[in-house]
């Protein structure tokens, strides 16, 4: 094996086994020579990669949130088609990436509900963006007719309760819905039960009966 890949391989390594053990152990119980047994490499190596374990922790945050963002914006950048359309795709887009990473949106989730310097400064960027898009998409569609009056923010807080509620109470969903997040019918499942929300709770009667007519 060539250098690069070793490289490469330990440094996903180190992700991985950082990821694993954040959530089982919590970030403060989790220390570098923990994670380099794991990973199966010298603790020299995660210095060389991330300084230390804030930095670490920094790129897995970076990690999520850029993939994250990438799509939702796929979604978003189907609003010309229609609100409740877009919206769905933003949703279905977003259910699908935190359950093929579940391990990895568990963690961030939970980190998020701590007031830090790195929480604070994801607040001012990716969080301010999705809320951008969210409420672009909820007045694009009130605006034209497809969205009842409701309030934005309202709308928008229980958005982010459905795509998050599941990741960061895993045993209570299992308990609930007998699935766990990481199968693939979990995010078919989800995405469905939320475009029908999205249908009842946001939808003009307008809009679904000009559906009906459409199917008819």
């Amino acid at each position: 094996m060539r250098g690069g890949e070793m490289r490469k391989n330990s440094k996903a390594a180190i992700i991985d086994a950082a990821i694993y053990l954040f959530n089982t152990k919590g970030f403060n119980g989790t220390s570098v020579r923990d994670i380099a047994a794991r990973a199966d490499v010298n603790a020299a190596n995660i210095s060389y990669y991330f300084r230390n374990k804030n930095g670490l922790l920094e790129n897995c945050f970076t990690v999520f949130f850029e993939s994250y963002m990438e799509e939702l914006e796929k979604g978003f950048s189907l609003l010309e088609y229609g609100a409740e359309l877009c919206l769905n795709a933003m949703v279905d887009n977003v259910l699908r990436y935190q359950c093929q990473n579940s391990q990895l949106t568990r963690f961030i989730l939970r980190e998020m509900t701590i007031d830090s310097q790195v929480v604070r400064e994801i607040m001012s960027t990716y969080h301010v963006k999705e809320r951008y898009m969210f409420k672009k998409v909820l007045e694009a569609g009130m605006g034209n007719g497809e969205f009842k009056k409701h309030s934005i923010q309202f709308s928008i807080l229980q958005l982010k309760g459905l795509l998050s509620m599941p990741f960061l109470n895993t045993h209570y969903v299992t308990e609930v819905l007998h699935l766990q997040p990481h199968e693939k019918y979990f995010a078919d499942m989800l995405s469905y039960e939320i475009s029908q929300w999205i249908k009842g709770t946001l939808c003009t009667e307008q809009q679904l009966h000009e559906k009906m007519l459409i199917n008819i």
